[in-house]
């Protein structure tokens, strides 16, 4: 639930739509100019919300008062990779566009899980251990 003045609809709707939300209702608050919006978020995109639309809205949407709906899933498979030529066409090959174990960069599922495994700690498959393991040396100097 958020409260919005008129002069802050307009950021709202563009930050909450490109963070893949959507809003459920918004009722004019009675003896006030402010706006009750009601919104579903995902959770993934709500990490710095607020401070996003108090830098936006030049203060005029509230900080949002969060609470757990429900579980959603994803219609995208983040594994997938593009096998047919019309796909690779629309996609792009594998190795311009992603790793042979995870399949195409731009896919918001697969964007979730590596942030996910980043933010934990995990080993996320696009970050290499080694790069140019043949180039590299020690730079002391033996004496």
């Amino acid at each position: 639930a958020l409260h919005s003045s008129l002069a802050g609809l307009g950021p709202l709707y563009n930050i909450l739509s490109k963070r893949r939300g959507r809003v459920e209702t918004d009722t004019m608050v009675d003896g006030t100019d402010l706006l009750l919006i009601e919104a579903l978020l995902p959770q993934a995109e709500a990490f710095g919300l607020t401070q996003e639309l108090l830098l936006k809205s030049s203060g005029e949407v509230t900080a949002p008062e969060m609470v757990f709906s429900h579980y959603e899933v994803l219609d995208e498979d983040p594994f997938w990779i593009p096998s047919s030529l019309e796909e690779r066409e629309d996609y792009g090959e594998i190795i311009a566009s992603g790793d042979a174990s995870t399949g195409v960069v731009k896919h918001k599922a697969l964007a979730y899980l590596r942030k996910t495994r980043r933010r934990k700690g995990l080993i996320v498959d696009e970050d290499k251990l080694v790069k140019d393991g043949e180039k590299q040396r020690t730079m002391a100097r033996k004496k």
